[in-house]
């Protein structure tokens, strides 16, 4: 694991479960625009909070991409999830601001609800295809430049999948 210090914030990157990070008040889940169960990081989120996130969920969807939205954790070890729909690839334009907007606006909400811990997924990067050295980028300097503003939010966790996930993060996040 690395870590780095930014204006009082620690930033860190691991290899896990972003359904299992139980020292983390809130969770991101990387949503569909239905806030639906899905793959990946949604699915693996909806499966360990159980049919009450759904629920809470549907009256808040659609939502597009680059919004956030918080519900409660439900069966999850985390008080919050935050939901953000990040651009898919290619589709959704222009896909840096959409996914720096994603970061931006769960960080705003975590902030907004007195969250002193917030855990990432690498947002875009599974089926909607974002290219991960790039999302890395953008989300790094986007969490870099939004820390002076943030008055709750002590730790900031990325929960990569993969081996290569965690390197890539570990790399930019040494860059800042």
């Amino acid at each position: 694991m690395i870590e780095k210090i930014i204006s009082g914030v620690t930033i860190e990157c691991v290899k896990g479960d972003i359904a299992k990070q139980p020292d983390i008040t809130a969770v991101v889940n990387a949503a569909n625009a239905w806030l639906k169960p899905g793959g990946g990081v949604a699915g693996a989120i909806h499966r360990a909070a159980g049919p009450g996130l759904e629920e809470e969920c549907r009256p808040l969807a659609p939502i597009k991409p680059g919004q956030a939205v918080i519900t409660g954790g439900h069966n999850l070890p985390n008080r919050y999830v935050i939901h953000c729909l990040g651009p898919r690839w290619g589709i959704d334009k222009p896909e840096d601001k959409l996914l720096a907007d994603c970061y931006r606006n769960a960080l705003k909400l975590a902030d907004e609800h007195k969250i002193d811990s917030i855990a990432f997924p690498a947002i875009s990067t599974g089926i909607f295809g974002y290219p991960v050295e790039e999302a890395a980028k953008v989300a790094l300097k986007t969490i870099k430049e939004v820390i002076p503003t943030l008055k709750y939010i002590k730790k900031i966790r990325f929960v990569l999948h993969s081996d290569r996930d965690l390197t890539v993060h570990e790399k930019v996040l040494a860059s800042l």
